[in-house]
């Protein structure tokens, strides 16, 4: 359309603005917006386009920002009132500047829990931020504003993370698609808690958005040592291309989860749909146990390390299930911490092994439907954190695979369900390949909002 003259980057632009000012002060997605920033920097891309040289394919789309990501001359607050504005914000994450450098309008950061730390979106600094299907409901986290943002319409792409499913399981409440590419497919910088855990990834309202956004934020940055080479390829390359003949294991519980059986009729049916584009289908689950413990053992002493430079008196100010982890965390001995990651090896190599025989393997990403906003665990009563409700998304967070949540339908009353697609080690083209296999069939409904 920006080359067509069909609408003009300014356009786009006030209409995310007019979005936001109209619907966030009720779903509450966004702890800054740069309407000022955000024109000046849509004008620019105007005179671009208009001259026929504009830098490339996201040159003037709007796109929102978790509020975790260094972004020059914005201050980043990871939902904690406890960490100064006040400073020079004088440097860009390498996602972040990827994004600018390919002219992308950048309108302002999303909201996100203290530290990002569980997967629902309520913060001390920014209070509570709510499902656009339902404001009662909880939209997941961490990148619940990011999610709410893109399915509303306040932008058309957000840039998030996923230490353990922040990306996943918020795509699946709100009814996006999001991916969580192999580890070290984009370069991040600073690591945060999550270290090799922690992914950076795209959210959007189509598969193929998704693919062009990762074509930008791949590219190489020096700050992060671990990243992996940069792919040469095009991520829209071969999206078209269907299943026939991929092998995909099915499995509705991984062998040891509870799913609401709603949640789990819905993704058998759309696992199925996949049998229409000639793939084989076969309910299977890879055979190891649940790894809630292993991923504690590793993140929680993480946590822990992120928040001793805080003072007891500090800490009363912070989110209280945050400092209860970290307490836990800092109980974690040595050699229970290295017993972990040995374990964590193991399961990676048994999923190496799984897919020798299966391409993909198909899953809930959620095995429940979206609950009370405000909460972090929709069963106060017999659960106290995120991970006893969220046993499909941290798995592989610890096996490094890419992995998307994919719309996949609605329960009664009306709440996105959501279709984790997980990929081998790098097979991050054959994840977006099915989940856009299935978009063909069923196209992402967006929130009608009021």
């Amino acid at each position: 359309m920006f080359r067509t003259k069909e609408i003009s980057p300014i356009e786009a632009v006030k209409a995310a603005l007019a979005r936001i000012e109209a619907y966030d002060g009720a779903l509450n997605a966004f702890r800054l917006v740069d309407p000022v920033g955000a024109l000046a920097a849509a004008e620019q891309s105007e005179r671009r386009w208009r001259s026929g040289a504009p830098i490339g394919p996201l040159d003037g789309v709007p796109v929102s920002i978790k509020d975790v990501f260094l972004t020059k001359g914005w201050p980043t607050l990871w939902g904690s009132r406890l960490v100064s504005a006040d400073r020079p914000w004088k440097e860009d994450a390498p996602a972040v500047a990827r994004l600018k450098e390919a002219g992308a309008v950048l309108l302002g950061k999303t909201t996100t829990p203290e530290f990002h730390w569980k997967t629902v979106t309520d913060s001390p600094l920014t209070g509570i931020t709510r499902n656009p299907w339902n404001l009662a409901m909880t939209p997941g986290g961490s990148c619940g504003g990011a999610a709410v943002a893109v399915a509303t319409g306040m932008g058309a792409l957000a840039l998030g993370t996923d230490g353990g499913g922040s990306i996943r399981v918020p795509s699946a409440f709100t009814g996006v698609f999001g991916l969580k590419p192999s580890f070290g497919r984009v370069p991040l910088w600073p690591p945060g808690a999550f270290g090799t855990m922690a992914h950076v990834g795209p959210m959007t309202r189509s598969v193929a958005d998704a693919a062009l956004m990762l074509e930008i934020i791949v590219l190489p940055d020096a700050r992060d040592w671990r990243a992996l080479p940069p792919d040469p390829t095009n991520y829209r390359d071969g999206l078209e291309d269907g299943l026939k003949g991929v092998r995909i294991a099915f499995s509705r519980d991984l062998g040891y989860a509870e799913v609401d059986p709603e949640i789990a009729a819905a993704v058998d049916r759309a696992a199925r749909t996949l049998v229409d584009f000639g793939a084989n289908v076969t309910e299977c689950s890879p055979g190891f146990a649940d790894p809630r413990g292993i991923f504690e053992t590793l993140a929680f002493p993480a946590i822990a390390r992120e928040l001793n430079r805080f003072d007891p008196g500090q800490r009363k100010l912070m989110d209280p299930g945050l400092v209860a982890v970290a307490e836990i965390g800092a109980r974690v001995g040595l050699d229970d911490y290295l017993a972990a990651e040995q374990a964590r090896g193991e399961l990676g190599i048994l999923m190496r092994k799984f897919h020798e025989s299966y391409d993909l393997l198909i899953t809930p990403t959620v095995p429940i439907a979206p609950f009370s906003a405000g909460q972090d665990v929709p069963d106060p009563t017999r659960q106290s954190r995120w991970t006893e409700w969220s046993p499909f998304t941290f798995p592989f967070n610890l096996t490094g695979q890419p992995a998307a949540s994919m719309p996949c339908g609605f329960t009664r009353l009306g709440l996105p369900i959501g279709m984790q697609i997980v990929g081998p080690a790098y097979g991050d083209r054959l994840v977006l390949r099915a989940a856009r296999a299935f978009e063909q069939v069923h196209p992402i409904r967006l929130p009608k909002l009021r």
